[in-house]
């Protein structure tokens, strides 16, 4: 999700890497100093921010990503925690993060690489600072530091509960003194499909994915906390808070800026066959073929040999998300009733039948089970693309034109 790449250093290290990760070390070393000689002049110069970068056009960039930005004008030290790196050649990789057992990192870069990256990228960033007093930085910038330890460094995430804006939020919360309060900037209660669809609009295929792996529990009300474990209401969040510490109140916030300012760019047109346009065409099709097949009393039963193959395989994803997978909100998805493995396992049967022209009770079944699926469909507790619904006539009909083609027949 909204996450920068991690690189897997190699046994061997170049001398570039060795003096890139020494200068990480004596910047450390350096700021070693904070805690043992604190002065109002350091106490004044170290600013913490949050920063929020913008969203992207790759789908793991689609969210955005939330990072923590140390300044320490007067030891020349400027510094971005990322808790957002992963490493797409680690072992596995594919499986673990579908399974959701991927391990994120802590990455520590100066912001001058952070800059460079980003205005490359041609991303807007946000940073808010934090309105903190001395203690509460040494604090915070000492727990980064620790964290950032690579004993420490490698964390499970979570694409809900656990990733790169819950974390920093968390981490700032802790060395708070007295209690962040939030103030919602409405009551309308949001889901985390809502927010899904909304962070993913003008990616209609990457868009649909995600509906497709996510399940009933992504349509539940969700709370303001929860809603922060997207970057940018993350820093909507910010911007309202306030810290309580006995009587007293202090915004969480002092500032905010927009430090990177992408410029304008000719975005090119969106794919004119999103996946509602591409399950209508489809639906078009395998309807024309039925009624040809219908006249021609001819099974053509390489249309379901296509169709729930690949139907089957869906529902293979949808099985191993739905038992398997540790990710939040997969399970229950209903959409099982429509895309199942039973579509590829007993496809061999079913189609020997339709070749022969014999009747299957296969077909009886699915028919019946789609029907209920479409009736059901405005009181389902899970919400689903409208995509799903031409694909699932094409199901219906083949399975309706069998029993039809078969009616008279034992």
């Amino acid at each position: 999700m909204f996450f920068s790449i991690f690189v897997r250093m190699d046994q061997t290290y170049t001398i570039r890497q060795l003096l890139r990760y020494a200068s990480v070390l004596f910047l450390f070393m350096g700021c070693s100093g904070l805690r043992a000689q604190p002065s109002a002049d350091s106490a004044d110069s170290i600013r913490i921010s949050l920063l929020t970068c913008d969203s992207g056009e790759e789908i793991y960039a689609l969210f955005g990503h939330t990072c923590i930005r140390y300044e320490h004008p007067s030891q020349g030290i400027d510094l971005v925690f990322n808790y957002g790196m992963f490493d797409f050649n680690a072992p596995n990789f594919i499986y673990r993060f579908v399974k959701g057992e991927t391990d994120y990192v802590l990455g520590v870069v100066d912001f001058a690489r952070f800059e460079r990256e980003y205005r490359y990228l041609n991303r807007a960033v946000w940073q808010q600072t934090l309105q903190l007093t001395a203690e509460e930085k040494g604090k915070l910038f000492r727990l980064l530091q620790v964290n950032s330890l690579p004993e420490n460094r490698v964390y499970r995430y979570n694409f809900f509960f656990d990733n790169c804006a819950t974390r920093p939020r968390d981490k700032i919360e802790e060395c708070i003194s007295g209690q962040v309060v939030y103030r919602p900037s409405d009551d309308n209660k949001q889901s985390f499909r809502d927010i899904v669809r909304r962070s993913s609009r003008g990616q209609a295929w990457s868009r649909f994915g995600m509906d497709f792996c996510l399940g009933a529990e992504a349509d539940r009300p969700i709370s303001y906390r929860e809603e922060m474990f997207a970057p940018f209401y993350l820093r909507d969040a910010f911007a309202g808070a306030v810290i309580r510490d006995g009587g007293k109140e202090r915004a969480l916030v002092s500032r905010t800026t927009e430090i990177i300012s992408p410029t304008a760019v000719e975005k090119a047109d969106d794919f004119l066959l999103t996946p509602l346009c591409s399950a209508i065409l489809l639906f078009i099709a395998v309807g024309a073929a039925t009624i040809y097949g219908q006249r021609k009393r001819r099974s053509l039963w390489g249309i379901d040999l296509l169709l729930f193959a690949a139907s089957g395989l869906a529902g293979c994803v949808i099985t191993f998300l739905s038992c398997f997978s540790v990710h939040p909100a997969v399970s229950p998805n209903y959409l099982i009733a429509v895309f199942h493995p039973l579509h590829l396992l007993l496809l061999p049967f079913f189609l020997r039948k339709e070749a022969k022209g014999k009747k299957s009770y296969y077909h009886f079944i699915n028919m019946a089970v789609l029907t209920f699926f479409v009736l059901s469909w405005p009181i389902n507790p899970q919400q689903f693309d409208f995509a799903v619904l031409p694909l699932t006539f094409c199901l219906l009909i083949r399975s309706a034109s069998h029993i039809e083609r078969t009616r008279k027949k034992k």
